[in-house]
């Protein structure tokens, strides 16, 4: 019995799923990575400039800074991935809010029913952007853009029209206020670290878009889309129906948060959240998210978003001037850029 030894030309048609990876191949292979590395670097940085990072009140702080981009830039990374932007997504949270206020105090019902509905408005233009996308095949950018203007001048236009003033009227003493804060505002201490609840429905949120991304069918399909939706959609991919999800998603996590804003301050103030989508934008790109789409996760985003805590806060206890806060994103964008692109570099060259 006569045995042969693979040539290069054997090798070149095997299933690159059968061979064999180390695990640093893999440790390489992961989006995050790079964010990871930058993470531990801003960590090191401030706790050796500011004296009062390290100390454990101040954990508490930097993750509640980190968990209200967090719980945004987790379903903003999805749709990256899946090839795609949300321009709107800033004022969607303010939307969320004010819709919510409005609708208990005119109506003065139980804030939980203003909750509702604030639900299935704020669904229901996460939809609007994900139908108007796949129906006139317009770029994400313009879609959104218009979606994000609309959305400022209502914000804005019928607040006055219904407050007569720019921001809505406290709703501190209506029934289900007490419940519904509980749920999305509240907080509680352990170990001397003062935890927001935002830091517990972000870990959830992260788990959740992980899971579906590496666990489910819907999560090859976003990967597929991203990659390039006519080929997604030859192979049988429900391209419409995902990217319409999609946007669905950050409608939903808008919603969480707008909620959050609403009963954490009693009022909500109708010009907030502009500017705000870039910054979730940016902490997926942190994370690992290509611009292109078809490559990232969850858990990057995560990290994005922890690397904005510690950078918004450290300036802070290390006293330095906030202005500075934009220049050390922007770098932080960069490096984060470049290095991943080196890593993913290093692996391709390694297959």
């Amino acid at each position: 019995m006569s045995s042969t030894t693979p040539t290069s030309d054997d090798l070149d048609h095997v299933d690159e799923r059968l061979l064999r990876t180390t695990p640093l191949k893999k440790l390489l292979g992961r989006p995050e990575l790079g964010s990871v590395v930058g993470a531990l670097a801003v960590f090191a940085f401030f706790a050796v400039v500011a004296d009062g990072f390290l100390k454990p009140s101040s954990l508490g702080t930097v993750l509640y800074a980190a968990s209200t981009l967090g719980i945004m830039a987790v379903p903003v990374a999805l749709l990256m991935i899946g090839g795609e932007f949300d321009l709107s997504a800033g004022v969607l949270v303010t939307s969320s809010a004010l819709v919510s206020s409005m609708f208990s105090y005119q109506m003065t019902a139980n804030v939980w029913v203003g909750i509702g509905v604030s639900l299935l408005v704020t669904l229901a233009i996460g939809a609007f952007n994900g139908v108007m996308l796949t129906r006139t095949k317009l770029p994400s950018f313009i879609i959104t853009l218009a979606t994000f203007l609309m959305l400022t001048g209502l914000n804005l236009g019928v607040t006055k029209l219904v407050t007569g003033t720019v921001s809505t009227k406290s709703i501190a003493d209506m029934e289900g206020f007490p419940s519904a804060h509980k749920v999305f505002a509240s907080e509680w201490t352990i170990g001397g670290v003062e935890w927001k609840v935002t830091v517990l429905w972000w870990i959830v949120l992260v788990a959740l878009a992980t899971w579906i991304l590496l666990r489910t069918r819907f999560g090859n399909w976003i990967f597929a889309v991203g990659g390039g939706a006519e080929a997604a959609r030859a192979v049988g991919v429900p391209v419409r129906r995902t990217k319409i999800g999609l946007y669905t998603g950050v409608a939903f996590c808008a919603w969480i948060s707008g909620q959050h804003l609403l009963f954490s301050f009693d009022v909500v103030q109708s010009g907030e959240g502009v500017g705000n989508e870039l910054i979730y934008i940016i902490a997926a790109v942190i994370g690992g998210c290509l611009i292109t789409g078809g490559y990232g996760s969850a858990v990057g985003s995560a990290v994005g978003a922890l690397i904005f805590g510690m950078t918004s806060k450290g300036i802070v206890y290390a006293e330095w001037n906030p202005d500075w806060f934009k220049f050390f994103l922007g770098a932080m964008l960069l490096l984060a850029t470049l290095l991943n692109a080196w890593i993913r570099k290093r692996v391709e060259a390694t297959k």
